[in-house]
């Protein structure tokens, strides 16, 4: 195991763990993006029901949630361990100093934005995965079959406008967590080339940073809107 102690108690060994948990739970959001867009049809929650009931339900789905769980921690971990090893090794700022000549503000503030994202995962969870979970969630019955009706949940949360409010701000954290992290994962992980970094770059930017926080984003807005009748 003496590898895996070198890892840990390396620099670098621990940004490659950052790297490859990140890319993971990118991934992740893209899965959990896709399944989220049934909230949009307008079919009283079924389809979206439908989702949750596959995704607590599907072995091999359960045991990649155990997986996510444990990237959600170690990358936060290694962010606290990484951010207090660079303090440490400069523990005097230099006297004058321009970071916005040398690196983008995502870049800067990617502590403060990770902290806002474990935060909203926190309630996140306790919001939904907790109810889904060990909650009294009603039922829901299509062609006499029962389903939790995780949809009313969702439904309650997002009709109040707080947490609307907290949901938006979060997805602009992401955004702009990801705007960094993404093409960064790739350069720790050794994948940059002429040929390939501009295509990585491009999709850090306008996918994983802009199109999936905004859908993201979208969804809290539109139930909101739909459940006190600004639209029908």
């Amino acid at each position: 195991m003496s590898w895996v102690t070198q890892t840990l108690s390396s620099s670098l060994g621990r940004k490659v763990i950052m790297s490859l948990t990140g890319l993971f739970l990118s991934t992740f959001l893209v899965v959990h993006m896709a399944g989220n867009l049934q909230l949009f049809k307008g079919d009283e929650g079924r389809a979206f029901n439908e989702y949750t009931y596959f995704m607590t339900h599907n072995p091999l789905i359960i045991t990649v949630s155990y997986l996510l769980y444990t990237s959600i921690l170690v990358h936060a971990l290694m962010a606290f361990v990484l951010t207090r090893h660079n303090q440490a090794s400069r523990p005097v700022d230099y006297a004058f100093k321009r970071p916005e000549a040398n690196s983008a503000w995502s870049s800067r503030n990617m502590g403060i934005l990770g902290t806002v994202l474990l935060i909203f995962i926190i309630l996140h969870m306790r919001t939904f995965w907790y109810e889904m979970h060990f909650g009294s969630v009603p039922m829901a019955e299509y062609d006499g079959k029962q389903y939790k009706d995780l949809y009313t949940v969702v439904v309650a949360a997002f009709s109040q406008w707080w947490y609307v409010l907290i949901y938006v701000v979060s997805m602009v954290a992401l955004g702009y967590h990801l705007v960094h992290g993404f093409q960064s994962g790739f350069q720790t992980l050794g994948l940059r080339h002429k040929k390939y970094t501009p295509l990585i770059e491009a999709l850090g930017t306008y996918v994983f940073a802009i199109l999936i926080p905004a859908l993201f984003a979208a969804m809290p807005i539109y139930i909101f809107l739909k459940a006190n009748n600004f639209i029908g």
